[in-house]
């Protein structure tokens, strides 16, 4: 019999699952991704929406409006 091999990367938790505050690029600026989802977010909240976020505050902020929007909530 072999010995199970352990996968390291199974074993942490992925990105989405990490406080974007323990994120390494926390700090650097949102993904065109990011920017595009948010301001979609924003238009649909009423929240301004801000380009010079970090990725963190990004997330943090799309975490939030998604729980205020409309779209969302009926879905």
């Amino acid at each position: 019999m072999s010995a199970k091999t352990e996968n390291p990367k199974t074993e942490a938790p992925s990105n989405a699952e990490k406080d974007p505050a323990d994120w390494t690029t926390g700090g650097e600026p949102m993904t065109g991704a990011q920017a595009s989802y948010l301001k979609t977010l924003c238009e649909e909240t009423g929240h301004a929406f801000d380009e010079t976020l970090s990725k963190a505050d990004a997330s943090k902020l799309i975490d939030e409006l998604q729980g205020q929007s409309k779209r969302l909530k009926s879905a």
